[in-house]
């Protein structure tokens, strides 16, 4: 439980760890501070702004320092104030969640970012998606960040998105389970128009294992096992055991995150720095 406390390679603020100093504890609190920071990539129509490719480069930074400095450089004003969506850091749902983790834990509140699978994006599909999770003191529980009144008001939410159920969200783990058995569609896992399948729910465990082991990579970021796009595993029994939480990250070069990774969007290999 300490080790989601603690800041990680990519949760840590680095320099700009006093400006966490005075925010909001609670899980209510923290998102209100996120949204008024972020906007995501594809949804500025909804918050009437233009995003311009150049300011979507930043969906790249991996790391919640990186993204702090971003924030600070746009508007310079302390981080419980909320900025007009013109003036947020244009990132994605894995930029929410890394962010709203590093604040948890600053508050003391063991965290910890999923990937997995929304079900809640009125399309059919279980879509790409990554959430917080955070202990209560008493369970695990699911909490989306982006979920703002904005987003709410648009998909028809009618949950607590603090409190979303692993059928509203379905870990990458859970969603190969599901479609093992027989009791899930896998060419329902992924994004329309972009792919589905067995390919992207692989790829999606191995990247929630290594956010479980404190390295939470880029949606498209790709090493170790993870299949090429359109093509089924090779190991079948490697991604069971991996969906049971039979192997560990720090163990198998399959899994481990390491100092180069593909970015796809990029078509390049990149260094972790």
């Amino acid at each position: 439980m300490t080790d989601y406390i603690k800041p990680g390679r990519m949760t840590d603020p680095g320099e700009f760890t006093g400006l966490l100093d005075g925010l909001p504890t609670d899980v209510a609190g923290v998102a209100r501070v996120v949204q008024g920071l972020l906007v995501h990539e594809f949804l500025g129509d909804l918050y009437g702004v233009e995003l311009s490719d150049e300011r979507k480069q930043t969906v790249h930074l991996r790391k919640v320092s990186d993204m702090l400095g971003g924030i600070v450089a746009l508007d310079g004003r302390p981080l419980d104030v909320a900025r007009s969506p013109d003036k947020r850091l244009v990132t994605n749902c894995r930029g929410f969640t890394v962010l709203a983790v590093t604040l948890l834990r600053r508050a003391g509140v063991p965290a910890r970012a999923r990937c997995g699978f929304g079900t809640y994006f009125g399309d059919g599909m279980r879509g790409d998606h990554w959430v917080v999770e955070f202990h209560d003191g008493e369970r695990w529980r699911l909490f989306d960040a982006q979920l703002d009144d904005v987003l709410t008001r648009e998909l028809k939410i009618g949950f607590d998105v603090t409190d979303i159920t692993r059928d509203e969200f379905v870990i990458a783990g859970d969603g190969w389970r599901r479609c093992r058995e027989g009791r899930d569609d896998p060419e329902k896992y992924g994004l329309i128009n972009v792919g589905q399948g067995w390919w992207w729910i692989a790829g999606n465990m191995i990247r929630d294992a290594a956010a479980l082991d404190g390295v939470e990579m880029l949606p498209w970021d790709c090493w170790g096992a993870m299949p090429d796009r359109d093509r089924e595993p090779d190991d079948w029994e490697f991604f069971d055991r991996l969906a049971a939480g039979e192997i560990k990250t720090a163990d198998d070069d399959r899994v481990r995150v390491p100092d180069k990774v593909w970015n796809a969007l990029r078509e390049r290999t990149e260094p972790l720095r």
